[in-house]
């Protein structure tokens, strides 16, 4: 077992316990287990959270991608932008509306999709950008917003990494649609799977609220073809607990990066930078080395756990293959998968700890 772990969430439960045991005792006693009085609660408590007037929560952030994309319109033979610096589950969506994933090359500050190089890539079949808010970094929506108004083309913002992140002192999502992940290790995470789209356009809530319910409004009438893609009621329970610390355990984790930033400085790797006008919540803390391997092994030997986010780029998988994208033609992308790894970051985690990991990586790269 590791002597330190990548994400403790065991210690993040005994935290919270006797809140967390009273709402699922009261949900199970309620027995109102699918679309039951929990998910309309988190929906509302979320969507305030957000600053947005609709919070529609589904099984994960996949399906809330996907669900988006569909009731945006997007179909089969239409292109969406995204980044290749991400995980795969961002393109999946998009090919599971039917449409051709775009990639666009990252930047090698912020590692989100590099502005200066989208608008070449659109074309007259390009209907979407998904820019990604990576490792709890908003993306710059500025320049992107004004891009996608230029060409009359949708946003919609993947926040999977990105909850209670603020970009221009907003909360994200600061366009129309923004996707939300509630995986366990998710800075608010489920104890299971989940997700939500978030949006102030009440008729496109509406149609997300139909899409993943069989395509149905009124129980056994259907109106279009829809999913099984709803948020159990358990797990609302869990996430309308862990909402009211969420702010609190963000602020832990930037504490804990500027530690991690103060401790690293004097050994030469690349440390996250928080770049103006964001407030970067540090899903993951990311560092970069030429040395990775050596410092994978030290780790190891130490009992620190670490992750490598993400060691093969989308356009490199098999899955995407058919895309016929070779190597070498996202470059910054490309060299941050050989060079990336990701040190324990959650909220729980001790300024004793994170000491013991800076020497470890000191002793290792220096």
């Amino acid at each position: 077992m590791a002597k330190i772990s990548f994400v403790d969430l065991k210690r993040q439960y005994e935290s919270i316990k006797p809140e967390i045991d009273a709402a699922i005792s009261e949900a199970v006693q309620r027995a109102d287990y699918i679309l039951g009085a929990d998910v309309e609660l988190f929906e509302k408590e979320y969507a305030n959270f957000c600053g947005a007037k609709n919070c529609v929560s589904v099984d994960s952030g996949t399906s809330a991608l996907h669900l988006a994309l569909k009731a945006s319109g997007v179909k089969r033979g239409d292109e969406v932008i995204t980044t290749p610096n991400t995980f795969i589950a961002t393109a999946l969506a998009i090919s599971f509306s039917g449409a051709k994933p775009v990639f666009v090359d990252c930047d090698s500050e912020s590692y989100n999709l590099d502005v200066s190089k989208l608008e070449v890539a659109i074309t007259k079949k390009t209907k979407a950008i998904i820019p990604v808010h990576l490792y709890g970094q908003p993306a710059e929506m500025k320049q992107i917003k004004e891009i996608a108004d230029k060409h009359d083309i949708k946003i919609i913002e993947d926040c999977c990494q990105a909850h209670g992140a603020e970009y221009r002192q907003k909360k994200l999502p600061v366009t129309d649609v923004g996707c939300f992940s509630f995986y366990p290790g998710k800075n608010l995470g489920a104890y299971g799977d989940g997700g939500a789209v978030v949006t102030s356009d009440n008729e496109f809530a509406e149609r997300i609220r139909e899409l993943r319910n069989y395509g149905s409004k009124i129980k056994y009438y259907h109106s279009c073809i829809g999913f099984n893609n709803r948020l159990d009621n358990l797990q609302a329970a869990v996430l309308r607990v862990k909402l009211n610390h969420l702010e609190k355990w963000n602020n832990a984790r930037r504490k804990n990066a500027r530690i991690y930033n103060e401790l690293l400085e004097p050994y030469g790797v690349i440390t996250p930078k928080e770049l103006p006008n964001r407030k970067h919540i540090y899903h993951l803390y990311i560092i970069r080395t030429n040395l990775r391997q050596q410092l994978m092994a030290a780790l190891t030997n130490a009992g620190i756990a670490f992750g490598i986010h993400y060691p093969v780029p989308i356009h490199l998988q098999e899955a995407y293959n058919e895309l016929r994208l070779k190597k070498g033609m996202f470059p910054i992308t490309e060299k941050i998968s050989g060079e990336v790894l990701s040190l324990p970051m959650f909220s729980e985690l001790k300024c004793e700890e994170i000491q013991e990991i800076c020497r470890v990586v000191g002793n290792s790269v220096s």
